[in-house]
């Protein structure tokens, strides 16, 4: 099953953006609705059985179970009923509304996400269909539940034995837009490793290195631009919250991040194909990213970018049928590619690999990033290994052996691993 987001721009007339508009709000008040029943519940069940709260009390019933997403989505049902705002609003729009602060509840309890906040009137930019009708898409227009036909501005030819799934309506900056989620039922196999290996190291003086030696320099989009937009948030401080200048200057500085964000996503698709033109396999440091982005260069490491670097470097690889594998990033920028010594480099500014046992210089991030490639082809063979030795195996029980008179396959490379073992030991 193949599963792709089209992204297209939405040409709305006037009265279709006042709808999208007014389901914003509703779904921003269903949303603050039920994440204050959800944080009463909480906050009532602090304290002890036999005391209460100095700071604050929740007067609720001892019985009343906890809000979930069933029986909020059942109390949704007679509230549409009793507000004619709720009404005027797709079900399933509000349903996903409520689908979205269950999700991050999901996260707070299971992936340490804080607890989830109540939304403002511009942190609500979207709204979601999960179902469309039949028929929904046309040359330049898009089919919406309730709403009708919206012309959007179709950039690309959409592919034969795709169905539309979902849409969601996004707004930026820039205008409305339409994230369409195409599903087909064909199936597609995994991609073999083949071709020339390339691997890469992520750096911040220099946005990449690669294997065979190339450098690509970090563009600096943030703080190219942070001076502009000091300025135009300077001046949006000056005006009077809420009022039409004020408005208008928001939208200047809306405007200046989402140039920053597109300019950033076009430069990583560029260097993800760039890449994927000259390799067959592709290895990449599974950064921790989490880590990074709180250390000292933690601006300059969020203004490059590498999380969303490595997410589109993946797509990319998958489309153009690129093996690609995350491989494990500790020491490789201390150890030498040529006779795997560590080198022993303390600081950054050491930007030279001089190994002393084999004397092989070189740019510190290509040595890192060969590294990498000897460490992604050790993974490749080892797993091609496991899966001779899964072959073997299973052979010899549908011949019916038994298990002692099936030998397992072992490939060289395991054999001087084994021997390298043996040397450390002794």
């Amino acid at each position: 099953m193949i599963t792709r987001t089209y992204e297209f721009k939405l040409k709305p007339t006037v009265e279709q953006a006042s709808i999208f508009e007014s389901w914003l709000i509703a779904c921003r008040k269903v949303y603050n609705y039920a994440l204050a029943e959800r944080k009463a519940w909480v906050n009532s069940r602090k304290c002890e059985v036999n005391a209460c709260s100095i700071r604050q009390e929740y007067i609720l019933p001892a019985d009343t179970k906890r809000p979930t997403f069933a029986t909020q989505c059942k109390a949704l049902t007679q509230a549409r009923k009793d507000f004619e705002e709720l009404g005027l609003v797709h079900v399933h729009v509000l349903q996903e509304t409520l689908k979205r602060l269950e999700n991050a509840f999901v996260a707070m309890w299971d992936k340490g996400y804080g607890f989830p906040r109540f939304k403002s009137t511009r942190s609500m930019k979207s709204f979601n269909f999960k179902q469309m009708g039949v028929n929904p898409l046309r040359q330049g227009a898009v089919k919406l539940p309730k709403i009708g036909w919206v012309k959007m501005h179709q950039s690309r030819e959409i592919s034969d034995g795709f169905e539309l799934k979902q849409v969601r309506v996004v707004r930026r900056a820039s205008g409305w837009y339409a994230m369409l989620c195409l599903r087909s039922d064909t199936s597609v196999p995994d991609i073999l490793p083949h071709g020339e290996p390339v691997g890469i190291d992520l750096g911040l003086e220099k946005f990449l290195a690669t294997s065979a030696g190339q450098l690509i320099t970090r563009p600096k989009f943030f703080v190219s631009l942070q001076g502009k937009l000091k300025s135009l948030q300077r001046k949006m401080k000056n005006k009077k919250k809420g009022s039409s200048n004020w408005k208008k200057a928001n939208s200047r500085v809306s405007r200046l991040h989402e140039q920053i964000s597109n300019t950033r996503k076009d430069f990583h698709y560029k260097v993800a194909n760039q890449l994927c033109d000259i390799a067959g396999m592709m290895f990449a440091e599974d950064l921790n990213l989490k880590a990074m982005s709180r250390g000292m260069l933690r601006k300059h490491t969020l203004d490059a970018g590498f999380g969303q670097f490595l997410s589109i470097l993946e797509f990319v690889c998958h489309k153009r049928g690129v093996y690609f594998e995350r491989i494990d990033p500790n020491l490789t920028s201390q150890t030498c590619p040529i006779c795997q010594t560590l080198t022993g480099k303390k600081l950054l500014s050491e930007r030279v690999h001089s190994c002393k046992s084999c004397g092989y210089i070189t740019n510190r991030d290509v040595a890192a990033a060969q590294v990498v490639m000897q460490r992604g082809l050790k993974s490749v063979a080892v797993g091609r290994t496991v899966q001779r030795d899964n072959a073997v195996l299973g052979r010899g029980c549908r011949l019916g052996l038994p298990q002692a008179f099936i030998s397992p396959v072992v490939s060289p490379m395991s054999d001087c691993r084994k021997t390298a073992s043996e040397g450390e030991r002794s």
